[in-house]
């Protein structure tokens, strides 16, 4: 599963492999050999490693996830939480509120405020309603969330 912003940034990670970073790696390679003795020359191996690395891991890893992916948008009509919601709770301890959209693992990146729906907290806000106040036990201990809304 996959936010629409995650899927587009797989695209166009994709596109910039294919017709930026692949190419600029080849006319390295070239580069590299216009220099003559190729077995110790560290410009020629460092480019050969770079094109066999998105050749053989890159380029197949973000296919196959295109590929496999699921776009899921949330529904904006929704009463409870899912994939893809941004929530907006108070922290019952610290009293801070905190905004986090729920997103799949992949794109997880709790400084930008999105978290994945599978971690502690993120499992705990799937399928409550505003007003819900869950409880959660994170790495600094026990904290309580109330929902103030959610889109």
């Amino acid at each position: 599963m996959f936010t629409q912003e995650a899927y587009d940034k797989l695209v166009k990670d994709l596109e910039n492999l294919k017709n930026v970073e692949r190419p600029r790696v080849l006319q390295e390679l070239v580069d590299a050999r216009a220099q003559g003795d190729l077995s110790e020359n560290a410009e020629y191996h460092a480019a050969k490693e770079r094109l066999a690395s998105i050749d053989n891991i890159e380029m197949p890893k973000l296919q196959d996830q295109l590929a496999r992916a699921q776009v899921i948008a949330f529904d904006a009509n929704s009463d409870t939480i899912k994939f893809g919601a941004t929530i907006t709770a108070k922290n019952l301890k610290t009293k801070r509120e905190i905004v986090y959209q729920l997103v799949s693992p992949e794109e997880a990146d709790a400084l930008n405020g999105k978290i994945s729906f599978k971690s502690p907290i993120g499992a705990a806000l799937m399928g409550k309603k505003r007003g819900d106040t869950v409880e959660v036990v994170t790495p600094k201990g026990k904290n309580q969330f109330e929902i103030i809304d959610f889109k």
